[in-house]
């Protein structure tokens, strides 16, 4: 809502006024009546407005700059300054017709001419009453035309519902004012000191912040009571748009300032790490791109790395959000990507190696070089994947060291004992609170070379299908040398190859196994041990390991092999003692 005092300030006029000037802004009920009385005039010179609508008592300030407009209101000031104003249908059209104006019009009064700097004329007009446009007498130099009575808005009787109404305006109209940071603080007092009921309906009108066509619809309206109550609904609008666009504002400038604030406080500790020796956050960042230059990864991965650690760089320090970055970044870092170990697939080397740490076991050797040498031949990895099945204790486990010693590579075992969560083989998503890899993905991680000889150790002791999902159908993606090449970790979200990796399974049996996971491997049975390659394990590793242990040499503790009953054999140790003699020693019955 605009004031027509604001519209004098922006024009000065009221410095450029004579001081003998008829200028009447606020209008009192006899004035009211003064003005409905005067006689209507059969022909007036018609002045099209674009912009606005002139309501009946309302003093505004145009712009003319047309030329027909121009002389329409030199000549009326000279004459008795009585002019039609009419609006425009449509306010685009610069030089309209007769036909492009609106039916009803305004009777106006010229108060004063004033010519402004850019060449144009500003002229202060009164309406008077409202008129219905006649027939067209003129087109040059200025239209004039008939005028026709129209019936001008009556007060209604004396009724209290018309008051409350009119109060309603009234306060909406002013509380419009304290909103608006436009409107002068001065128009709230002329709302309130104009007595005449009409003039305030026709003065707040004048001044609703809406459509030309719209005001032209108030204009045309000659029941005051609705005209009233249609102004009341566009002031009830304009207020909800106003305390709505003032929330907003206000929420904006509060999360502004917040901004402001932890970017100047994130700036002086910028400056003040930087006097301690730099910024311990911005130097790991750091590091972790040098780390990044040195990775063998893939342009994808790379892509990804260079979005994470952008993203990273601004985050705020102190955000919940920039813990997980951090973490995810540095799991991308620290992941082997292609960084490979030298293999030696030297069988004979191997078959040494296998021999000094295993007694016995010929065929499940043999069956190892076997598999060994045809991955010496393919070069890859694309193999079926070992399972050594036999009881506990027959070396299931320490097969796979030796195999990774053989052939130098490194060596990670992954425990599957009890193992009852899907997450723990493909990992949590990285929103999660306190999200990691899969197991498999850090053992991985720990072996530092993307081809390792990975043991899954005790593959028949992983749980079922429970209501944290299947850990044996998410080990078949690891365990298919067609699908491994791609893996799908849930917290890295990047393909992660295994095809490199040399798995090698142990399980104590495979009736608990899943059908479709031993499919996927080839079984290697290992029996238990007979009564002679225990004794030659318990001579060759077991007593050395126990000699080691108990910090004893071979002088202190001797074996004698004696035979009790036809197929038992025991083993009776002599501990010498040095205190009794040398001849006296400490037998052990058992």
């Amino acid at each position: 809502m605009k004031d027509f005092l604001f519209e004098l300030q922006k024009f000065d006029l009221p410095n450029a006024l004579d001081e003998d000037t008829e200028f009447i802004p606020l209008l009192s009920p006899e004035d009211e009546e003064q003005m409905n009385a005067e006689a209507l005039p059969e022909i007036l010179p018609i002045l099209p407005l674009r912009n606005t609508v002139l309501f009946p008592g309302v003093v505004i300030p145009i712009t003319v700059s047309r030329d027909k407009s121009i002389n329409l209101v030199r000549d009326a000031y000279k004459g008795d300054r009585v002019i039609g104003v009419v609006s425009q249908k449509d306010t685009s059209v610069e030089d309209p017709k007769f036909t492009d104006l609106n039916s009803i019009g305004t009777i106006a009064r010229i108060f004063k001419v004033l010519q402004m700097p850019d060449g144009s004329s500003t002229v202060i007009i009164q309406g008077k009453k409202p008129f219905a446009l006649g027939e067209c007498l003129q087109t040059d130099p200025y239209f004039k035309a008939k005028i026709l009575p129209y019936e001008n808005a009556k007060l209604p009787a004396k009724d209290d519902k018309f008051d409350a109404l009119m109060s309603s305006i009234r306060d909406l109209a002013i509380n419009i004012i304290k909103l608006s940071p436009n409107i002068p603080s001065e128009a709230a007092f002329a709302i309130k000191n104009i007595e005449s009921t009409a003039f305030l309906i026709n003065f707040v009108s004048s001044n609703l912040n809406i459509q030309i066509l719209e005001k032209q619809k108030l204009l045309e309206i000659s029941n005051l009571v609705e005209r009233a109550n249609l102004v009341l609904t566009y002031l009830t609008k304009e207020i909800q748009i106003l305390e709505l666009k003032n929330q907003i504002q206000s929420k904006v400038k509060v999360d502004l300032d917040k901004q402001q604030r932890d970017y100047l406080l994130n700036q002086q500790l910028k400056t003040i790490q930087d006097e301690l020796g730099g910024n311990p956050n911005e130097q790991q960042i750091n590091t972790l791109k040098e780390k990044a230059k040195l990775k063998k990864w893939k342009p994808e991965v790379a892509e990804v790395f260079e979005r994470e650690i952008n993203k990273l760089q601004r985050m705020n320090h102190a955000a919940a959000e920039y813990s997980i970055q951090m973490n995810y970044i540095e799991v991308l870092v620290e992941l082997p990507w292609d960084e490979k170990t030298q293999d030696n697939f030297d069988l004979k080397r191997a078959q040494e190696i296998l021999d000094e740490d295993h007694f016995g076991l010929d065929k499940v050797k043999e069956r190892i070089i076997e598999h060994l040498a045809v991955l010496k031949l393919k070069g890859d990895m694309k193999s079926p994947i070992l399972c050594l099945v036999g009881p506990p204790g027959v070396g299931k486990t320490s097969l796979g060291k030796s195999i990774a010693r053989a052939i130098g590579r490194n060596y990670i075992r992954m425990s599957l004992g009890g193992l009852r969560d899907e997450a723990e083989v493909r990992g949590h998503r990285k929103t999660y609170i306190g999200a990691m890899p899969g197991r498999i993905i850090q053992s991985i991680k720990k072996a530092k070379s993307s081809n390792p000889v990975f043991v899954l150790d005790e593959v028949d002791k992983v749980s079922g299908n429970t209501v944290n999902g299947d850990p044996s159908a998410a080990l078949l993606e690891v365990l298919d040398p067609e699908q491994n090449i791609a893996f799908y970790d849930n917290f890295l979200e990047v393909d992660y190859d295994l095809s490199n990796v040399m798995f090698i399974a142990t399980a104590n049996t495979l009736s608990t196994v899943h059908p479709a996971l031993r499919d996927r491997m080839e079984v290697i049975d290992i029996s238990g041990y007979i009564i002679e390659e225990k004794l030659e394990i318990a001579q060759r590793h077991l007593v050395p390991k126990q000699f080691k242990e108990h910090g004893l040499d071979k002088t202190q503790l001797t074996f004698s092999k004696k035979i009790s009953g036809k197929n038992n054999r025991r083993l009776y140790p002599r501990i010498w003692s040095e205190n009794a003699g040398k001849d006296h020693c400490q037998s052990d019955t058992q």
